[in-house]
């Protein structure tokens, strides 16, 4: 959860470089939702004007606005597409690197680590010097902890503290560049109620499992999740979820 508010912050980062140029096409109220968090709303104004324009040299940025405000309403094969519309059909986009990134942070949000790695790589391949390096490091360093390989991950967080100590993203993650934070963890279920959640985790530890219920928000709703252990190996969640698969739980490893 808290990597995604980090990469979604990120984005938001980058946005704010194009709001001061003047654009023949009007996108000021998408912007204006988009930036309010209403992405529903941008999202239905983009398209409202998509439909009923022709061609103009801000296409470009009507479709870089869709395909965030896409990313961000938990659509990530259109935001997906959409990026792709940018690179293809808009090769000297001003919006290029930043569509090429948004397309790597949509594998990223799907779980496809290893695509969203090589697509972060191409994009440092193609550009050293590119400004949007710090950001690449980071979602790199991500990878690695969500792949298990923390030697990797700090790898990455030491060239993002290096290259760019000052930097937003080395400022949002302090936190992060401890390696004792990190754990990883089995979800065996997620409730609303809070009873049900409590029934299972008690049933896994009357087993021998060390569960536990975590309480979070999802869309202004509270979530109890079931979980057991927390492991510094991610070799270690992978044998907990084996045997918990094999007695018919539904697991996933977080984080």
């Amino acid at each position: 959860m808290l990597s995604l508010k980090l990469l979604l912050f990120g984005i938001l980062y980058f946005v704010f470089g194009f709001l001061n140029i003047v654009y023949a096409l009007n996108l000021d109220k998408a912007k204006v939702y988009f930036l309010k968090g209403d992405y529903k709303q941008s999202i239905l104004e983009g398209e409202k004007i998509l439909a009923n324009v022709g061609q103009s040299r801000d296409l470009d940025q009507l479709y870089y606005i869709l395909g965030l405000s896409y990313m961000k309403d938990g659509n990530y094969l259109r935001a997906s597409d959409i990026f792709e519309i940018i690179l293809k059909e808009f090769k000297e986009s001003k919006f290029k690197e930043e569509a090429k990134l948004g397309s790597a942070d949509t594998y990223f949000l799907r779980g496809d680590y290893n695509k969203a790695q090589g697509c972060y790589k191409e994009l440092m391949d193609e550009n050293p010097r590119t400004r949007l390096r710090p950001i690449i490091y980071y979602r790199l360093s991500q990878i690695g902890f969500k792949k298990g390989d923390t030697q990797t991950a700090k790898a990455y967080l030491d060239k993002l503290n290096q290259d760019s100590p000052l930097n937003l993203e080395t400022k949002i993650n302090k936190e992060l560049y401890s390696l004792s934070d990190i754990y990883y963890t089995v979800q065996v279920g997620a409730f609303s109620n809070r009873r049900n959640a409590q029934n299972l985790s008690q049933k896994l530890i009357q087993k021998g499992y060390p569960a536990y219920v975590e309480e979070t928000s999802a869309q202004d709703k509270v979530v109890y999740r079931v979980r057991a252990g927390k492991f510094k190996l991610r070799q270690e969640a992978q044998e907990l979820e084996n045997k918990l698969t094999q007695e018919g739980y539904p697991t996933k490893i977080y984080p």
